[in-house]
């Protein structure tokens, strides 16, 4: 089905409004996914994009203002981040104190124990989602609106996918054969999602989402953006906070990105 299509068969219609745009691009992606078979290891799909639709709604309207210049760009959802809140690394405590966003969270139809889904009553936090966010506080002197004035968060692939453990599976995790039609859909969409905000800068976290990220510039033609990648934020990923903290303001300082913060 074409995006077009796909919009014309929805109750509301299409405006030009940046936050209907954006959303309406996020529900196509989803009812893409949502009828993909990612193989036999997948036992639990959560889609935050549904069941924290409210949360996520109220996040967009509050700060998708003004088109981005820079789209700092994730993998998937984690487990006490987004998939709580339904916003990208939404570690609960950042979203509650920091970005003061509220909203309705419900329960997903299919959810792993060990794994629940409390929305902002959550009291577990999400490390990379706590490390990600206590940066962008400090640079934006605890005024979130200086961040989103010029930058914007999103997450490749807006599912989280678990085994029959709890253990997350990212889109990089799965055979090549499952992969295929995820990224073919999911490149499609980023590449319409930074056309929308008129983004000129990716800023990759981790090495799969710089790979995406050249990836759609590429096949979409899109040369007018340039793309940076930063370390994960994940303890895994660089270790200590510190070490995660200073290789990601070298990035951010090299390219240019600090200033848009002052």
């Amino acid at each position: 089905m074409s995006v077009s299509k796909y919009f014309a068969q929805q109750n509301e219609p299409e405006t030009d409004d940046l936050v209907d745009s954006f959303i309406n691009l996020e529900n196509y992606l989803v009812s893409q996914l949502n009828n993909l078979n990612y193989g036999p290891n997948v036992e639990y799909i959560y889609s935050p994009l549904d069941y924290a639709s409210n949360l996520h709604k109220a996040f967009l309207t509050k700060f998708l203002l003004t088109k981005k210049k820079v789209l700092f760009l994730g993998i998937n959802p984690g487990p006490w981040g987004m998939c709580q809140t339904g916003i990208p690394f939404g570690e609960v405590n950042i979203v509650r104190d920091y970005l003061k966003v509220d909203g309705e969270v419900k329960t997903p139809t299919n959810y792993h124990p060990q794994r629940p889904v409390n929305g902002l009553n959550c009291h577990r936090s999400e490390v990379s989602g706590k490390r990600l966010w206590d940066l962008f506080i400090e640079l934006s002197k605890g005024d979130p609106y200086k961040f989103f004035k010029d930058c914007f968060i999103y997450n490749y692939f807006p599912l989280a996918l678990m085994n029959k453990n709890a253990k997350n599976i990212t889109p990089g995790d799965l055979k090549s054969e499952f992969q295929k039609k995820l990224q073919e859909i999911c490149d499609k969409s980023l590449s319409d999602i930074v056309t929308l905000l008129q983004t000129d800068t990716i800023v990759a976290i981790g090495k799969y989402a710089e790979k995406r990220s050249i990836e759609v510039v590429k096949k979409f033609k899109l040369n007018n953006i340039k793309i940076i990648q930063i370390p994960h934020p994940s303890p895994r990923s660089v270790g200590t906070a510190e070490n995660w903290k200073k290789e990601t303001l070298n990035q951010l300082k090299s390219y240019h990105i600090l200033q848009l913060f002052k």
